[in-house]
This record gives C-alpha cells, structure tokens and sequence, in this order.
C-alpha cells in the first residue's frame, strides 16, 4: 500500500528557506512521477513542482521557478522541496503526491491534482513578512 508522509515544514520569515521531504511507502516500481501541491485557505489545490522518477526531470509552476526544487533520492525513497526566497503567498499546506505515470498535461505545463492518485496529509509552511 503507497504511504506519502511529509515533514519540513514550518515557520520562517521572508527571504528565508526551508526543504520539505516526502518519504515514499510501498510504491510500486512502474510508478513514474511524484509532485508537490499548496494549499493555502479559501484557494484550490494548485501543482508546485513534479518530477519524473525515471529520468530525473523536473518541471515547476511559474510562479516557483528559480526558488524552489525538486529533487528525490537515488533509492526512490524520499522526495525533496527545496524553497528558498520564501515570500508570504508561499504560506500554504504543502502536500506530496505520486501518479503511476508522468501526465502529459505535466509536460505540458500544467500539474493538475487529479492526475495524482495517491496523497500525504501535508506539511503547514508558514511566511511571514
């Protein structure tokens, strides 16, 4: 059964940095992307960063690009947020996500929740300015 848990997250002033983890349970080999989402209150659920497991390619919102990265370990187990440049619209629950396959509609650009089916509980980050 895939288990996501996060942890990492927390509180820190603008300008700051913080690195979230999601380590990986029983995720089956085919399996090919993982991703971070936010959360903030009142907004929907929106992609942050993906990468594909097997070669190693990342892709990232717009509005992430050049702060943060993603990045997992050699053994697939662990999936790592780098964020730095935190700014006060960063503050959101941030969740970890697989999918069996890298999304096309990722590749393009574009990390949609429902192309995820498996989900951690999140880890709160909060900026403050």
């Amino acid at each position: 059964q895939v288990q996501l848990v996060e942890s990492g997250g927390g509180s820190v002033q603008a300008g700051g940095s913080l690195r979230l983890s999601c380590l990986v349970f029983g995720l089956p080999y085919t399996w090919n992307c993982m991703a971070w989402f936010r959360q903030a209150p009142g907004k929907e659920r929106e992609g942050v960063a993906a990468i594909a497991i097997g070669s190693g390619r990342t892709y990232y919102a717009d509005s992430v690009k050049g702060r943060f990265t993603i990045s997992q370990d050699n053994a697939r187990n662990t999936v790592y947020l780098q964020m730095n440049s935190l700014k006060p619209e960063d503050t959101a629950m941030y969740y970890c996500a697989a999918a069996p396959f890298l999304p096309a509609s990722v590749v393009a650009g574009i990390l949609a929740p429902a192309d995820f089916r498996k989900w951690g509980q999140g880890t709160q980050v909060t900026v403050s300015s």
